[in-house]
């Protein structure tokens, strides 16, 4: 009956099920070998050879007891990831239809602290109106995190209502984006802010929010993001498994269909991935005319596009759309891996990079023109001078809220509260220690700015118990 429980999921399941259930089989064939083997009176030592085990002085009861174990543990995993986990499919972004209007109430909190509100982005005086409808679309490797605790104290500071998911810190991605996805989420009912990981889905994220509801997302040069997410995945790439000795990523890139498979788990973090995050296909040759009509589809879906490498001037110009103040764009980098600063790759290699990911790097490119357009409209001599004033206010906020001013190693952060989320197997991924002895008119506002994004969200009330279960399974196992 264990063995064949998981199969009754099957139809729920998405292509995860696949190596799940390659993860299942193997213990539990070797609970019946190990069973098989113990009825023909084989000794332990004798079982222990067939199966590669080192162990003397055991019997075959023991061990196949702790199996049997294993593969309880296993199944019941199986079992939830495909309750949980909705199919993967293509999305086809070519036609997006706006949703019938949905009605919007915005919170006491917001009109008390906004007089006169309009949702126009200019009042009868000429004033701009700070926007409170947005749609920020986080993708992978490319300082979201940082731009998510932007927003995070921004709809927290104006009670405005988020979309958030159910269970987990993303909406079942890798699967496209479902309004039934959304915590609370009711037909014709709007919500102010959607903005953590999803597979982009325009036609059902247009029913959650205001018709003139602005949207923006960031990249980041496809060469330095595939580096960040090689080494952040690969345990969680199969295919990576089979690259020995400390140049992977380099011999990757040197015949990478020798191990990329279209389809495979995971695989998609290591190829096109931000054309993958916004819910095309990520193995489309970069001359297909769907990666043109993509790019041209997101153009005319979101009003900015910012760059992490131009991170600071980015958020004057996301700023300026959205009419806030620099108060509201002030920021720690969150979510930074060690070393992270210093790109790992040659000349050589970031070509070829961008080559394995030549929809992406067309992507990068169209955007990267429209994003130095906006810096030229808005004036280089102004940008300048916004970019210092920033730059100026982090340091001040820096030397106020930081124990010792700077970020520091997983092992040497004290609060747990401020420990960010790590990848499996490794603690690279650095966070802060919050200065004693803050001024009591600014310290809420440091420790906002210090916390990682699953502590922030189980701070605005999302019940994180996927996510935590996998997090305790992933210290635990790995």
């Amino acid at each position: 009956m264990v063995f064949y429980f998981p199969a009754l999921f099957y139809h729920r399941a998405s292509p995860r099920f696949t190596v799940l259930l390659k993860l299942y089989f193997v213990p539990t064939m070797s609970v019946m070998a190990m069973k098989s083997t113990c009825s023909n009176h084989y000794s332990w030592l004798d079982v222990a050879g067939m199966l590669g085990f080192g162990v003397r002085k055991r019997r075959c009861k023991s061990i196949a007891r702790r199996l049997t174990v294993g593969v309880l543990l296993t199944s019941f995993m199986v079992v939830l990831h495909c309750l949980s986990t909705p199919a993967v499919q293509q999305v086809n972004q070519q036609k997006v239809t706006v949703a019938l209007s949905c009605s919007h109430h915005l919170s006491q909190t917001w009109v008390h602290n906004l007089t006169n509100y309009s949702q126009s982005r200019t009042s009868l005086s000429g004033e701009c109106v700070p926007t409170v409808d947005i749609m920020f679309m986080k993708t992978h490797k490319t300082a979201s995190s940082t731009l998510l605790n932007i927003i995070f104290r921004f709809g927290e500071k104006h009670g405005l209502k988020f979309a958030f998911p159910k269970g987990r810190n993303d909406f079942f991605y890798p699967s496209p984006f479902l309004c039934s996805q959304v915590k609370d989420y009711q037909p014709g009912v709007c919500f102010n802010i959607l903005c953590n990981h999803m597979r982009f889905n325009g036609h059902e994220v247009a029913k959650l929010l205001p018709a003139d509801a602005a949207y923006f997302t960031i990249l980041r040069d496809p060469a330095e993001l595939f580096e960040s997410s090689f080494h952040y995945y690969s345990r969680a790439i199969p295919f990576t498994w089979g690259i020995h000795g400390d140049g992977k990523l380099a011999e990757f890139l040197r015949e990478p269909m020798n191990y990329y498979t279209p389809g495979s788990y995971n695989s998609f973090y290591l190829k096109n991935l931000l054309f993958f995050d916004f819910g095309f296909d990520n193995n489309l040759e970069p001359d297909h005319p769907l990666v043109e009509r993509g790019i041209q589809t997101l153009s005319q879906r979101f009003q900015l596009v910012l760059m992490a490498e131009h991170f600071e001037e980015s958020l004057i110009l996301l700023k300026d759309t959205l009419c806030w103040t620099m108060e509201d764009m002030l920021f720690f980098k969150l979510n930074a891996r060690k070393d992270s600063s210093v790109s790992r790759l040659t000349p050589e290699l970031r070509a070829k990079a961008r080559e394995w990911n030549g929809a992406d790097w067309r992507l990068y490119q169209h955007f990267n023109a429209t994003f130095w357009a906006k810096v030229e409209a808005y004036g280089w001599t102004r940008m300048e001078q916004e970019v210092k004033e920033l730059r100026r206010r982090n340091a001040e906020m820096a030397a106020m809220c930081i124990e010792g001013g700077g970020a520091v190693e997983a092992g040497l952060i004290r609060d747990t509260d401020l420990l960010p989320w790590q990848p499996v197997g490794e603690n690279s991924i650095l966070g802060y220690n919050l200065r004693k002895n803050i001024d009591p008119k600014y310290r809420e506002l440091c420790r906002k700015m210090l916390t990682p994004e699953i502590q922030y969200l189980s701070e605005l009330g999302v019940n994180l118990w996927l996510t935590r279960l996998w997090g305790w399974l992933k210290d635990t196992i790995f």
